[in-house]
């Protein structure tokens, strides 16, 4: 990072962000909830707003994305409004939106931003407004030659996103949530990102007869393949948790490693962290199913409903039978 640049909002960091997606006609609805949805699901999951996130159009009308599904939107783009990141989400007919006014607006959005990218077709608009030059960038697979052609002062790789200093740019919808979730593992640590990709079964590739995880591992780049497969193994007895010392043989490492390896991975000990995933099952069951509370606490592995109930209050901040009356 240079003198003159903003620091990296890809960093530790609690502050709420604020985020403005302008989505165009032609989007993918993937592209669009690949870049939304995660961040929807870590304010959920923190339990506060850590991303303010609004959707706005050019004209302030919803896009239609490539499906014929129409976007709602909360008003039209304004580049004088105060944002932390601007996202550009476009698609199909890009061109046809690259006029004067709105790469100006672009330009004048980003100054003010602490960063601003491009998703999918979105980075043709980003770089026509100057935003890109001299920098690396990613776009769709079937764009890269004409891209590369049309902006010879930008660094074109394949890969599936790019992070150049304030800039982001990603190929499409798979590559923005991948982002997405790197993001929020810079900003809120890996246990908040291994949480979200869970919400949504984010995983390697698997068969459809696979039984569904609870720990999605997704593209989370830097974990120890160790660490997934102690995961896996503290996913498979929620009911009847191992010791932390019969995961690690398991694993095929000590305890003492184990602790390393979370530790290093994710921030927590694997005691901490095997309880909050059972007591993430335990508060699935409260809120989404009426199963009594004696009987969660006996499939999240508690001896007794009491002990299931001071956990719950430690962890959450109310008792489940207070959660599933508010909820």
């Amino acid at each position: 990072m240079t003198k003159s640049e903003k620091p990296t909002i890809f960093r530790a960091e609690r502050l709420p962000l604020k985020v403005t997606l302008l989505v165009f006609s032609g989007s993918s609805i993937m592209c669009v909830a690949s870049a939304v949805d995660p961040l929807r699901a870590a304010n959920r999951i923190a339990g506060e707003t850590l991303f303010d996130f609004r959707l706005v159009s050019v004209t302030g009308e919803a896009p239609v994305t490539t499906c014929g599904l129409p976007v709602a939107v909360s008003g039209r783009f304004d580049a004088a409004e105060p944002t932390d990141v601007l996202v550009v989400v476009a698609g199909f007919g890009t061109q046809n939106y690259a006029t004067s006014a709105l790469l100006s607006g672009l330009r004048r959005a980003a100054r003010t931003a602490r960063a601003c990218g491009g998703v999918e077709a979105g980075t043709w608009l980003v770089a026509r407004a100057g935003l890109l030059e001299g920098r690396s960038a990613t776009t769709h697979w079937e764009d890269m030659e004409d891209f590369s052609s049309a902006f010879p002062g930008v660094d074109v790789r394949p890969d599936r996103y790019v992070i150049d200093g304030p800039v982001f740019t990603s190929g499409g919808a798979s590559p923005t949530f991948d982002l997405m979730l790197h993001l929020i593992r810079t900003r809120l640590g890996m246990a908040v990102a291994l949480d979200v990709a869970s919400v949504f079964i984010y995983d390697q590739a698997r068969a459809a007869t696979d039984a569904q995880p609870l720990v999605s591992l997704g593209r989370l780049d830097g974990y120890d393949p160790r660490l997934a497969q102690a995961i896996r193994l503290m996913e498979a007895h929620v009911d009847q948790p191992l010791t932390i010392e019969a995961v690690a043989k398991r694993a095929g490492v000590t305890a003492r490693t184990l602790e390393s390896i979370f530790r290093k991975s994710i921030g927590e000990t694997p005691g901490a962290y095997y309880l909050r995933l059972r007591l993430g099952a335990a508060r699935r069951l409260v809120v989404d199913t009426r199963v009594a509370m004696a009987d969660i606490a006996g499939r999240t592995g508690f001896s007794s409903a009491a002990a299931f109930s001071r956990a719950f209050s430690r962890a959450f901040g109310e008792a489940p039978v207070k959660l599933r009356r508010g909820w």
